[in-house]
């Protein structure tokens, strides 16, 4: 899905690590939420409440879902998840463009 149609969109960003990670928050009417983000390269860590499905839009990424071994690397066209109350390393290796779903 390249666009979301009938959607709220809040208007203040989601604003982390100094500015190298910002995202917009999308609602829907059926109550689900999803933020559209942008993430500078460099090494983040995110927790997690919800089970998240991490959509890489653009650019490349390492990833290590905690308790996994290592990292695995996602690009463009590919998405990764994590379970609720828990959280993951993320190495962003240029700008990347993301979209993150929140699952109840």
């Amino acid at each position: 899905m390249s666009e979301f149609n009938n959607v709220t969109v809040v208007k203040a960003a989601n604003v982390y690590f100094d500015g190298k990670v910002t995202s917009r928050t999308v609602k829907f009417e059926s109550g689900e939420a999803k933020t559209l983000g942008i993430m500078m390269p460099g090494d983040y860590e995110f927790g997690t409440e919800k089970k998240e499905l991490m959509e890489i839009l653009q650019g490349e990424v390492d990833v290590q879902v905690k308790g996994a071994e290592g990292f695995t690397r996602y690009e463009g066209g590919q998405s990764f998840e994590v379970p609720a109350n828990s959280s993951f390393k993320i190495n962003a290796l240029g700008v990347v463009d993301y979209c993150c779903s929140y699952i109840d």
